[in-house]
């Protein structure tokens, strides 16, 4: 069930990124009064084709879905339909080269917009995310030097307020990537400290996906508190509420949410004689977990949630600036993590291919709505970011080309064009082939 959960959500994140960035690329062709031939969806042999429409645009999805394309009237075409070529004046190559950069950056932008409009919704939906409340550092980490404690909440960073843990790891990787020093204000048992983490430690080459292991921040296991519990579930039969603290199963003692599923899991079926801390007084409650199958594996559950969650939730208007720069900040890191694999600084192991998209979209489809959303949103600007990029055969490369139209007072030479689209094939080779290198020893590891 799970690799089917996988492959559909991949799916259904290719289709819909795919959708969007090519409707920017028709959508904007249209209003600039150019002629589209095809919109598909998907390369390779159609599987569903219909015409609609007066300009009669053929609508297709194709065999291969990674990816799809925008065909315009274009005279340059030597497959464009005769009947199309007297309608030059609606060609694509005779609009002025304002019109022509419009409608190449229009499928980038479009993918830049749809994260602005997921995240827009997601700040008024509101989320719930872990309460930033830290791990003990591991030793020799920059954490563990100082000053880090276990049970710290982040507060701020860099005078900045945390809602959630979720904003810890971005503001550390935003810092960490420039590898510059951080304020961390942390309350604790002694009240309010304020800690400097020198991420100037983080030696090239180091920032990649273990990083906030090195650094040694990591969110704290949440005790063995009750904050939720499941209807018609075994916890609710026992009468557990939201609360309860579990103090042993069995005998054993417990502390942390770790241990009571460990116990939990191993018990399928079979009663459980806990003692719980409600209101300062111990009870003794019997709990027969529940049996359920997870990837052929029969384990037990109660249906308690030990999670310590806060909301996150902001007003119409102020999450349309919380939105767009949300975007814009995670653009830019994008460029710059770029930037930094190019000069060695950032380990090229962050490159992700289809394989780790697909297990991400899995994995997110199975937490729940907001983290496919916000999985979507990333790979989205991912996706809108890596088109600007001024490599020929993607849409930056169309737009380097106009804007040296534009300085030179006409198009770049036959020459020029043909050789760029030669290195642009073969920049997306490598890239291509690192990613997958990549993705197949994750897989692998």
């Amino acid at each position: 069930m799970s690799a089917v959960t996988t492959l559909l959500a991949f799916l259904v994140t290719l289709g819909v990124l795919i959708v969007i960035h090519e409707f920017g690329h028709y959508w904007v062709a249209r209003r600039c009064g150019v002629r589209v031939l095809r919109f598909s969806v998907g390369f390779g042999r159609p599987i569903w084709r219909r015409v609609y429409g007066a300009d009669r645009t053929e609508w297709v999805i194709a065999a291969i879905p990674l990816g799809g394309y925008v065909r315009m009237l274009d005279e340059r075409d030597p497959d464009a339909p005769p009947a199309a070529l007297a309608d030059l004046s609606r060609a694509f190559n005779r609009q002025p080269v304002a019109k022509r950069i419009a409608i190449v950056a229009a499928g980038p932008l479009a993918n830049l917009l749809l994260a602005v409009g997921v995240y827009w919704f997601l700040n008024v939906s509101g989320t719930l995310e872990p309460r930033a409340v830290l791990a003990a550092p591991a030793a020799e980490t920059i954490a563990q030097a100082a000053g880090v404690r276990e049970g710290d909440e982040v507060v701020a960073i860099d005078g900045q307020a945390v809602r959630g843990y979720s904003d810890v790891r971005w503001k550390l990787l935003e810092r960490a990537v420039d590898r510059a020093p951080v304020e961390l204000t942390v309350r604790g048992s002694g009240g309010e400290r304020t800690l400097q983490l020198d991420l100037a430690q983080l030696g090239p080459g180091e920032i990649d996906q273990t990083v906030f292991g090195r650094v040694g921040i990591a969110l704290a296991e949440p005790q063995a508190v009750v904050r939720g519990v499941s209807p018609d579930s075994a916890a609710e039969r026992a009468g557990l509420r939201a609360g309860d603290r579990f103090v042993s199963i069995d005998g054993e003692a417990v502390e942390r949410s770790r241990d009571v599923s460990r116990i939990v899991r191993a018990a399928p079926g079979r009663e459980l004689r806990a003692v719980i801390d409600r209101d300062g007084a111990r009870q003794t409650v019997l709990l027969t977990p529940s049996a359920v199958q997870v990837e052929g594996e029969t384990i037990g559950r109660i249906g308690v949630d030990f999670r310590d969650l806060v909301e996150v939730r902001y007003g119409p208007v102020e999450s349309v600036g919380l939105a767009v720069r949300r975007t814009w900040d995670t653009a830019v890191f994008s460029l710059r993590m770029l930037g930094k694999m190019i000069t060695g600084e950032a380990s090229w192991k962050n490159l992700s291919g289809p394989v780790t998209i697909a297990d991400y979209a899995g994995q997110t489809a199975r937490m729940g709505a907001v983290a496919y959303l916000s999985f979507l949103a990333l790979v989205s600007i991912s996706l809108g970011v890596l088109n600007l990029l001024p490599i020929p055969m993607l849409d930056g490369g169309h737009l380097l080309y106009y804007f040296i139209e534009i300085l030179k007072g006409g198009p770049p030479a036959d020459w020029v064009v043909e050789w760029g689209q030669r290195a642009g094939i073969g920049v997306l080779v490598l890239l291509t082939a690192l990613a997958l290198y990549n993705d197949l020893s994750r897989l692998l590891a």
